[in-house]
Parts: structure tokens; C-alpha cells; sequence
């Protein structure tokens, strides 16, 4: 009997030791499980893109040097000579100064002329006295941007003014290919390629390989984004204003769009809420009034940026500022200097969130308190974390739909933007949201997607912020809502009176 005992108090000791029996603890919650995505969902490739909101182009060739903004592609390639130029310049004082994270040069633009010494044409830096015809803006830009933590992209234009077989099919296609494929393999990794489906009058019959191309630079470049009006990876905003819809979706049938089809700009401007394929837009804009260096224009006043920023990346696109470099191959001054006052003002804007430490409660909660999906979410910074209700739709008195409160905000905080995002890597659910400060209703609007803005025309001050979802894809999910004081807004306001 004492053995059989003994026996027993032996096993169960063991049992112990291996963790098998745990008499402290007690078993452990098993986590709730995000919800299904609402396709389609961004790549890996285009999230990141879309959280850059701040992109740059520079525009720099022979157009530069001729005072205009289409070439005829029969410059001589003498009169291109930079002799200051200065690729570090152009990331330190525009890109850096305007918080671009990723730059994009015109290869080639309608002229013909390469800033790179390419093999298949004789209209390029090669034939120029620039570096002794040993030049390579192209090389000289993309170490540049990678030197200071910068990723790289490129233009090359499809129209070719100076390229005797352009208006032939096949054998332009595969001029353009060679070119394409120079690009791609000399200068390391290529973050984004901008394709446009501009032609000339007497070659209106000319095809583009579009897709011919797409399949070669996925290939050759696997994690790039490639831009043109239908995508694939970034579409067209559809003007050259900076500004994309009030209703903006990141989604759009791809089928649907022909690259270089004037009847597609109102499409391109809103996206689709039934779109198949996630095609999120870029708000390509220049700092000055054309895209080229001309000494007799100067940069947009700030005002003018600050309202481009707010109807672009306020709006889910990615604002793509052009900064023309001069003819010495500089950033001018006043440019550098308009940057950095854009720069400034959007950090003294969002440099203060008057959310933080508020108290967030919801219509409901995934999960409940410890589902990992709290309203909380929304205050803690981190794009990849978000509140997410249950998915029924939940009635509170007259309104129907979801909503995430605010409360306990200093009262004393004035405010006059707010700030809204959506957890993408989820897909796009928002349709209709209203926003309501003590009860009191301050804005609407349609989409949110990565980021919507909503600029008050009277700063707002109160206890309890709440955003109502109206209509939504499926349940939303929210990853950060802020709220900001804009002081260019009242000075704006004094200044008009």
C-alpha cells in the first residue's frame, strides 16, 4: 500500500517538472482572430508606397536648357552642360527638406534625350560636354538617394521624339525594351517606374507593349510599383493639380481602363468601391507652374502646398511633388526654401495630437476587452494595430452604423483638423462617416483610406470626439484617429480680412 502511494507522489512529481500539471496557473484565454480582409488588399510593396504620402519627381533634361516643356528631339546634345551639378544637393535640400522618402527622374523624357549613356541611341549625356561626355545622371542621382536612405525610381518616357523607329511597332517596342532593360539592371534596386501613354500627332496608329513592358519590369525589378494611368501597382489621380476626389477608393476594375483614354479621368479620380483590383492613386503636382526649370517662374506660395497636401494626402493618394532642378543642375533657392517652410508647417500641424491621452470607447469592441482589437488602437501610433468591431451592426438610438468615441480631451485644446485613418492592409471599407464634437456635428465626408483630413472652418474645442460610420464594406477597422491644430488656417483667415 505504502508503495503504490510512493508510486503515486513520484509520478505526479514528475508531472510537475515537466509542465504538464501547473497548479498556479490557469489556462490561458485563447486570442480572438482578425477579421476576414475586404478584398481586394494591398501588396506588401504598394502598403509601404502608401504610407510614404510624400514623393518626389525631378524633371531635369534638355527642356531645361531650352526654356521649355516639350522638346522637338532635334537639340543639339551640346547645349546640355550642368556644369554645378550636384545630385547630393538634390536630395539634402528638396527631397529631405520636404520629408520624401522616395525620388523619381525623368530618364527620358518626349525629346529622346538620356541622362544616362545608353547604348541604343546617340541622343543622350554621351554626346554631351558634360563630365567630358562621361556623365551618368542617372548613376550619379540613384547613389545619391541610396547614400542618404532614399529609395529610387525612374521616368522613360514611351513617345520618343528623336528615335527614327518610333511609329513602327515592333521595332520601337523593342528599341523602348533595351532602354527599359538598361535602367532596371544597371542601378541597383528601382522603388517605382512611371509609364504615361503620351503620343505624337503623326504616329497616333503607334502601340505601346504596355504589358509586354509590365511583365519585363516585374521580372527585373520584383518588388517595384509601376505607375500609369491604370496601374497596375499605382494609378494615375486622373490631373496634374495635386488633388484627388472627395470620394477617393484605392480600388478600380483595371479592365476597364485603356492607358492614355481621356474618358477615364473622373473614374481615376474617385476609384470604385466595387473595384476588383487594389490600384491606390498618386497626385502628381509641380511646385512651380510648369514641370520643367524656367527662370522666370517661382515656387506656389505655402498656402497653395498646404492646400495640395491636404486634398492629396488627406485625401489616401500620395502627393508626387515635382521639383525642377536649374541649368547649373541645382535645386534654385527659393525652391529649397519654399520646401523647408512645407516641411515646417506640416510638422508644427501634426507635431501636436490633442487625442493623446484621451479615453477611447466604441459601438462594440471584437473580441471584447482583451481581443486585441480595444478602441485604444486608435491612440497607440502604430498603423499595424487597430480597433475592429463585432461584426453585426449595432443600433445606438436613431443611428445606425458603428462608431468610436474621444473623451475626456482637455477642454481647453482647440483643434481644427482631424485626422482619420483606416487599417488598409485590411482593404478599404469606409463609405459615409460623420464627425461629431460634444454631439455637435463639425464634418462628413465619403472614403477615408490610408488618411483622411477634415479641415474645420472654426477650431473646435469639447470633451468627447466621436466618428459614426454610417455605411461600410463589412465592419471597419481603424487604425489611428488625431487631432491637430493648423495655425496656417487662422492666418490665412486674418490675412483675408
Amino acid at each position: 500500500m505504502r508503495s503504490s502511494w510512493l508510486r503515486l507522489i513520484l509520478l505526479l512529481h514528475f508531472l510537475l517538472l515537466d509542465g504538464q500539471i501547473l497548479p498556479s496557473q490557469s489556462k490561458a484565454a485563447t486570442p480572438t482572430p482578425p477579421p476576414l480582409p475586404a478584398l481586394p488588399v494591398p501588396s506588401a510593396a504598394q502598403l509601404r508606397w502608401q504610407r510614404r504620402e510624400v514623393i518626389m519627381f525631378f524633371h531635369f533634361g534638355m527642356n531645361t536648357f531650352t526654356d521649355s516643356e516639350w522638346g522637338t528631339g532635334r537639340e543639339s546634345p551640346a547645349i546640355f552642360d550642368p556644369a554645378g551639378l550636384d545630385a547630393a544637393q538634390w536630395i539634402d535640400d528638396a527631397a529631405a527638406a520636404a520629408g520624401a522618402s522616395l525620388v523619381i527622374l525623368t530618364a527620358k523624357h518626349h525629346d529622346g534625350f538620356c541622362l544616362w549613356p545608353s547604348r541604343y541611341t546617340d541622343h543622350s549625356v554621351a554626346r554631351s560636354p558634360w563630365r567630358n561626355g562621361r556623365g551618368d545622371v542617372v548613376r550619379e542621382l540613384a547613389d545619391a538617394a541610396r547614400d542618404r536612405g532614399v529609395d529610387f525610381g525612374v521616368y522613360l518616357s514611351p513617345w520618343d521624339r528623336h528615335e527614327r523607329t518610333y511609329g513602327r511597332d515592333v521595332e520601337y517596342n523593342e528599341f523602348y525594351m533595351a532602354q527599359l532593360r538598361e535602367l532596371l539592371t544597371r542601378y541597383g534596386t528601382v522603388s517605382e517606374i512611371w509609364f504615361d501613354g503620351a503620343k505624337g500627332k503623326n504616329a497616333t496608329n503607334m502601340t505601346y507593349y504596355f504589358e509586354d513592358w509590365f511583365e519585363t519590369v516585374k521580372q527585373l525589378q520584383g518588388s517595384i510599383n509601376i505607375f500609369s494611368d491604370a496601374g497596375p501597382d499605382v494609378r494615375w489621380v486622373g490631373d496634374e493639380s495635386g488633388f484627388a476626389g472627395s470620394t477617393c477608393w484605392s480600388t478600380i476594375n483595371r479592365t476597364m481602363l485603356r492607358i492614355g483614354d481621356a474618358g477615364i479621368v473622373n473614374y481615376l479620380n474617385t476609384g470604385d468601391p466595387r473595384g476588383t483590383d487594389w490600384v491606390p492613386p498618386e497626385c502628381d503636382v509641380s511646385i512651380r507652374p510648369g514641370w520643367f526649370w524656367h527662370k522666370n517662374e517661382t515656387a506656389k506660395p505655402l498656402s497653395q502646398l498646404l492646400d495640395i497636401y491636404y486634398k492629396a494626402v488627406g485625401r489616401n493618394c500620395v502627393l508626387l511633388l515635382n521639383v525642377p532642378p536649374n541649368s547649373t543642375g541645382l535645386i534654385s533657392k527659393g525652391d529649397t526654401v519654399r520646401l523647408r517652410e512645407f516641411r515646417s508647417a506640416i510638422e508644427t500641424i501634426f507635431g501636436t495630437d490633442f487625442a493623446k491621452g484621451s479615453k477611447a470607447k466604441a459601438s462594440s469592441q471584437r473580441g471584447g476587452d482583451g481581443g486585441g482589437f480595444a478602441a485604444s488602437n486608435v491612440l497607440d501610433g502604430d498603423d499595424d494595430t487597430f480597433w475592429a468591431p463585432k461584426a453585426e451592426e449595432v443600433s445606438r438610438g436613431e443611428r445606425q452604423g458603428y462608431w468610436i468615441e474621444l473623451s475626456e480631451l482637455n477642454p481647453w485644446s482647440r483643434f481644427n483638423v482631424i485626422r482619420i485613418q483606416e487599417a488598409i492592409a485590411m482593404g478599404q471599407r469606409i463609405r459615409l462617416h460623420f464627425v461629431f464634437v460634444d454631439g455637435a456635428a463639425v464634418a462628413n465626408g465619403t472614403t477615408v483610406g490610408h488618411k483622411r483630413l477634415h479641415r474645420l472652418e472654426t477650431a473646435a474645442c469639447g470633451r468627447t470626439v466621436r466618428i459614426w460610420i454610417a455605411e461600410s464594406r463589412g465592419p471597419p477597422l481603424l487604425s489611428e484617429v488625431g487631432l491637430h491644430f493648423d495655425p496656417f488656417v487662422e492666418q490665412s483667415k486674418n490675412r483675408a480680412k
